[in-house]
């Protein structure tokens, strides 16, 4: 058993129950209570009371004739509820359907899934004239200006892997490479990124990032707009001004 550091607001009985799970998660069958004792490197005696509660609550599932133990479905019955893709669209879309009135453009959210950049909620504008993305749309990181966001905060472990998938970066010169690394630094650092569509003429994109750089919830949020489309009530600086106070509102909202 690996020897951890000692912790001084450490619970023994969580502790124990926590051994045990993560030890069973991990065995192909069902071990007795000598076994799991051993496997912990304690004694049998020790983790008897965790094994009766944890079978009580339904962690774990005792077999009448052999007593030994196997982990239920319990635990990830309780994983399928928590959703972080879940929790984003729920926390973001008030905010967004407000940022849509605001700016009399539709806007969306992007994540990464797949090594790609996923629309995963969009707030129309009930304007006459937007741009709408559909939900459940992917498009390459670096094709789109919320690609570029989300590959600019994410670890350099995650960007590498994106990047070594990507047939345009395949194809970079590494002059090219170079200087697509330090535009990725500048959005970093400024958090947002601003440029004409590569898919339709006439459209910018603006993207700024929700969460913090390297976090565990790293999305961007987007408002494609039309350039020879007038808006008589907003500017663009004025409209980048909405994006990222609703971009910040919704990441205050998150716990990010």
């Amino acid at each position: 058993m690996t020897t951890k550091a000692p912790n001084k607001y450490a619970v023994p009985a969580l502790d124990k129950g926590l051994d045990i799970l993560e030890f069973l998660a991990n065995q192909e069958l069902p071990r007795s209570q000598t076994e799991i004792a051993h496997g912990l490197g304690r004694s049998a005696n020790e983790i008897y009371r965790v094994l009766v509660g944890l079978e009580a609550r339904g962690y774990l599932i005792r077999d009448e004739l052999s007593g030994r133990y196997r982990i239920s479905l319990k635990l990830y019955n309780l994983s399928r509820t928590i959703s972080p893709i879940d929790q984003v669209r729920q926390c973001a879309l008030p905010h967004m359907e407000d940022l849509a009135v605001k700016i009399g453009q539709s806007c969306h959210l992007c994540m990464l899934y797949q090594s790609q950049a996923m629309v995963i909620v969009q707030a129309r504008s009930h304007s006459p004239v937007s741009i709408d993305i559909a939900e459940g749309s992917m498009f390459s990181t670096l094709a789109t200006a919320s690609g570029r966001v989300l590959l600019a905060n994410s670890t350099n472990e995650v960007r590498d892997m994106i990047l070594e998938r990507d047939s345009v970066f395949a194809k970079m010169s590494q002059a090219k490479r170079k200087a697509l690394f330090s535009e990725l630094d500048d959005i970093k650092e400024q958090g947002f990124y601003v440029a004409e569509s590569d898919f339709s003429e006439g459209v910018c994109n603006f993207a700024t990032l929700i969460g913090q750089p390297e976090g565990f919830v790293v999305a961007s949020l987007a408002v494609p707009s039309l350039l020879q489309y007038g808006n008589n009530q907003f500017d663009q600086q004025q409209m980048q001004e909405l994006v990222i106070t609703a971009a910040n509102s919704i990441t205050q909202q998150l716990g990010c």
